[in-house]
């Protein structure tokens, strides 16, 4: 009995491997970085892949328990990946946790504020906060009305998509085009 959660997790490991790699490809489509303003560092792509997974956490907060199951290992995927990448990095082994904890907040911090503004359809309001933490630093800020656009349409479409998609990992998101 209780080795059956442990099967259907190991079941699950294909449906997290393809659903977390279809999630990490859309967070590196080029367009993000060359045409809508998100810095190709590696605090950019961090940024675009919580942006995506914010999208994605919100479409399955509305699934059944085997979708919800399924997010809750792509959120356990997402953050072994950055531990990964902070280990890559050549971040010592002493300063990992801090760092984990760190960027944890960050994301957090992030679904809350995108969250609102994405449930209020509030363009300027996600506007704001993409540049707020995509440019902290506010010089040569490029504005985020495009990315907000992309964010908003990505999220309709993401709650219109069958729960079957969630299920077998196949949830996509569309790419940004030329109006964002």
């Amino acid at each position: 009995m209780i080795f059956d959660v442990f099967k259907v997790k190991k079941n699950n490991r294909q449906i997290v491997d393809r659903q977390y790699a279809l999630l990490t490809e859309a967070a590196r489509t080029p367009q993000f970085y060359l045409a809508l303003g998100v810095p190709d560092t590696v605090m950019g792509r961090f940024e675009m892949l919580s942006l995506v997974m914010i999208l994605y956490f919100r479409r399955t907060a509305q699934s059944a328990r085997s979708g919800q199951e399924v997010a809750q290992e792509i959120i356990d995927a997402f953050f072994q990946d950055i531990d990964h990448s902070i280990r890559e990095l050549g971040i010592g082994d002493q300063s990992v946790p801090k760092r984990m904890k760190k960027l944890a907040g960050m994301f957090y911090g992030r679904l809350e504020t995108y969250s609102e503004a994405l449930a209020r359809k509030h363009p300027e309001g996600l506007a704001a906060a993409l540049k707020r933490n995509i440019h902290p630093e506010g010089h040569d800020a490029q504005d985020m009305d495009g990315l907000a656009q992309w964010a908003l349409r990505a999220d309709a479409a993401l709650a219109e998509m069958a729960e079957d998609a969630v299920v077998t990992g196949s949830v996509t998101l569309p790419l940004p085009d030329e109006q964002d």
